[in-house]
């Protein structure tokens, strides 16, 4: 049995798991979808406090609570932000890291230096809401943005999606443990679409090691092919 941390991307929250969670789970494997603060369920939270090091700490302390190790943590798009700083804080906990069409960031960087444009573009369709800048604003289509195409997996989406604090985006990652958190294995599963936009030498060196699975969907990976990403990640835990 493999125990599994599932990371959600910016305007989600760990509801966006739900058809990849059952699914590990009915394989016998341990789950937690953790959302994190001013999202999802937890939108009612959001502030100027906000930020990267706040959602790292989320995940961190989660892990020292419910005392899980060897894990295998798994981050989706801006997840790939915090599951890096979660690594980088907590490496004795951490089995194997998985991109899962996310962000692979260095330190230093923010995911505004890693997705530039499509990041920077959601910026003028923000709003302030007391004093917070808050961008990904949910419209009853957004699930579109995130290549959902079903009408049933949008309107799903749709109920749930959540504005997200910009401060995340653009605030960099400060890294400390760095030869402890590069010597954790990391596996990419990531969309085929998306392959050219990647570092074709990181791509490379994954799929050389059999750490690479490309799934034909769209960026919400979890929710348009669950099986799929299921799959992918019961074959990184017997990796």
């Amino acid at each position: 049995m493999a125990t599994y941390v599932l990371v959600h991307g910016g305007g989600h929250g760990g509801w966006c798991y739900q058809p990849v969670a059952r699914l590990l789970r009915a394989a016998g494997h341990e789950v937690y979808t953790p959302t994190l603060t001013g999202l999802g369920e937890r939108a009612h939270l959001v502030g100027p406090h906000v930020d990267l090091d706040l959602h790292i700490h989320d995940v961190v302390a989660m892990l020292h609570h419910e005392n899980l190790r060897d894990v295998i943590l798994v981050g989706h798009s801006y997840g790939g932000m915090v599951i890096t700083g979660v690594a980088d804080r907590a490496a004795d906990r951490i089995g194997r890291l998985v991109y899962l069409d996310a962000a692979n960031p260095v330190n230093g960087q923010s995911l505004l230096d890693v997705a530039g444009p499509i990041i920077a573009a959601t910026r003028p369709m923000g709003k302030i809401v007391d004093g917070v800048e808050l961008v990904l604003i949910p419209f009853p289509e957004a699930g579109a943005f995130y290549g959902v195409t079903d009408p049933d997996d949008i309107a799903w989406m749709a109920d749930r999606l959540t504005p997200h604090p910009w401060r995340c985006f653009e605030q960099p990652l400060a890294l400390t443990n760095e030869d402890a958190l590069w010597a954790i294995p990391q596996y990419h599963i990531v969309c085929t679409s998306t392959l050219a936009t990647r570092d074709p030498e990181l791509t490379a060196k994954a799929r050389a090691a059999g750490r690479l699975w490309d799934i034909d969907t769209g960026h919400d990976l979890m929710i348009t092919e669950p099986r799929a990403v299921t799959d992918a990640l019961i074959d990184v835990a017997t990796s």
